[in-house]
């Protein structure tokens, strides 16, 4: 690569610098692929790490510990940008993969709760704290270090084979789940089976390592140690001086977090929606949304590659807009071709709820401690958890809770009452039998479901995916000096990825319980998918002709 009065030229990339994106996005894939295993194998995990609970608890114990992962990114991004600010790119993310795959590989060897107690969920949630630490340095210095070694007019193409990583990653940890899975068996696999996906990772890290211990500093991030320009204190100038905080903060509420809900709803809501409300099993499920990932992957090269030509800006505000104007549509559509048989019993046997309003909380609860117990809760959580539709009609003050289905009245009772446990089996045994008579399916019937459509659907979110996420690697390189840059884009990233995006499946869950529809979860995304867009298109400047060899 080389400049021209002070621009790089447009001549094609030598093999070196090919190496450098592959490198760079296999690595990144093994990282996804070790950090979203738990969510994948959360059912599991749940069984083995936290059996000392009863099982429900135990499963929102399992989401709390992969959310953990989410949350923590942010800081991760801080302490590993700072490192890579200062220290250099390729070190800092030859340490990320490090500490992800070998917290992989150990939750592969670590003992059950019937083995060591409170010890092995502890052990694990340390590991997934671990993993998400390491993602939140991971992500930015791959994206710095491809876009400092891209050509300009061709960063949006080369910067696009990192964002392929979290979804081949996801699709690889699929995979791998599948194939073991079949190869075992449910009761082999349900056993320790499950284990084997997390050991392999150990190989993946092998590779990994041997790969980009081959590469070379980023050029750009060498001529500014060479020059002596580099940051000595990267958080207080990115984040202790306005000129940089405004950015920060445009670049996550006027990008980042409409993109986060936007992948997070095509790529894991999705997933939650089709196993979770339309009850089809998680084998045909896993494998929808692997061949959906498959088919819209290449978009991500395809948007990338065009930002490159008519900007970063457009495609990101046009992937936000569609998406938040045709959810609502395309999840009715995913409803009506994988379970019709849902679609028609909620037409024929409407289902009301008909509680007291003052006992109906609002069921936000990311961290697995709060107890819903009043009798509207306990017959909205019933509800939302079988993914059924209802309506809400206001009892007089004191009532307890009632559900009709079509014509059939259910009682719930007060979750306080002595005799709570017995009349818990009683209510859901009732519930379950006239949700059957009036032809409610407990699962989604495999011979009903429309596949081609249902994998159009699908694969139309993902698209949707590519276009917020595709460009915004190169345009987050593009808004920040290298002196500062990995330490200022990968903190307004992991927090819309990690906090807005991450905490979507609780937050939806609690719209859906406390609205009835199983679709008004879809909001969330929907809002902040319109904020972001409004703000990008006010505040936010295309980046795709700036010079970041000029930008120290």
């Amino acid at each position: 690569m080389a400049t021209v009065g002070g621009q790089i030229s447009h001549q094609p990339m030598t093999r070196d610098e090919k190496r450098v994106i592959f490198a760079s996005s296999l690595g990144t894939v093994f990282e996804w692929y070790d950090f979203y295993l738990a969510g994948s194998l959360a059912a599991f995990i749940s069984k083995s790490f936290f059996s000392g609970v009863n099982p429900t608890a135990g499963f929102i114990f399992t989401l709390l510990s992969f959310a953990a992962g989410f949350a923590v990114r942010p800081f991760g991004a801080i302490v590993f940008g700072r490192l890579g600010d200062m220290v250099g790119r390729k070190y800092t993310f030859l340490v990320t993969i490090i500490i992800m795959g070998l917290s992989t590989f150990l939750v592969g060897f670590l003992p059950g709760y019937a083995s060591i107690g409170i010890a092995s969920p502890v052990i694990f949630i340390a590991m997934r704290l671990l993993q998400g630490l390491a993602l939140g340095g991971e992500y930015g210095g791959a994206a710095t270090y491809v876009a400092e070694h891209a050509p300009a007019g061709r960063r949006g193409f080369y910067t696009a084979w990192i964002q392929t990583t979290a979804t081949l990653g996801l699709f690889l940890s699929l995979l791998v789940i599948l194939g073991v899975r079949t190869m075992m068996g449910e009761d082999a696999f349900g056993s320790w089976g499950w284990r084997i996906p997390f050991i392999v990772s150990i190989l993946l890290l092998a590779v990994s390592v041997w790969i980009r211990l081959q590469l070379h500093e980023s050029p750009v991030f060498e001529r500014i140690k060479a020059e002596g320009k580099t940051s000595k204190a990267p958080l207080s100038e990115a984040f202790g001086q306005w000129k940089n905080l405004k950015v920060v903060i445009l670049a996550l509420l006027g990008l980042t977090a409409g993109q986060a809900v936007v992948w997070y709803t095509g790529q894991f809501y999705t997933l939650f929606f089709l196993t979770q409300t339309l009850k089809v099993d998680g084998t045909s499920a896993n494998i929808m949304i692997a061949l959906a990932l498959l088919i819209g992957t290449p978009f991500f090269l395809f948007f990338g590659s065009l930002s490159d030509r008519i900007g970063r800006k457009p495609i990101i505000m046009a992937g936000l807009l569609i998406a938040a104007l045709t959810y609502f549509p395309l999840f009715k559509a995913l409803t009506h071709y994988t379970n019709p048989a849902l679609e028609a019993a909620t037409a024929k046997s409407p289902i009301v709820v008909i509680a007291d309003p003052s006992e109906c909380s609002f069921q936000f609860n990311p961290v697995g401690t709060a107890k819903f117990t009043t009798s509207c809760d306990i017959a909205k959580g019933a509800l939302s958890r079988a993914g059924l539709n209802y309506d809400n009609v206001a009892a007089p003050a004191g009532t307890i809770a009632q559900i009709r289905v079509g014509d059939t009245v259910v009682n719930t009772f007060d979750g306080h009452a002595a005799d709570a446990k017995e009349q818990t089996k009683l209510f859901e045994t009732t519930l379950a039998a006239t949700l059957k008579a009036a032809g409610y399916p407990p699962k989604a019937d495999p011979a009903q479901i429309n596949w081609p459509m249902s994998i159009v659907i699908l694969t139309i979110l993902v698209i949707y995916v590519t276009m917020v996420y595709g460009p915004i690697a190169a345009m987050l390189v593009e808004m920040f000096p290298t002196r500062i840059r990995y330490t200022s884009m990968s903190l307004p990233y992991h927090i819309g990825n990690g906090w807005f995006g991450g905490f979507l499946p609780a937050t939806a869950f609690a719209i859906v319980a406390a609205k009835g529809n199983i679709y008004s979860g879809l909001w969330y995304p929907i809002v902040i998918a319109l904020i972001t867009f409004v703000i990008g298109m006010l505040f936010v400047r295309e980046t795709k002709d700036s010079d970041i060899y000029a930008r120290d």
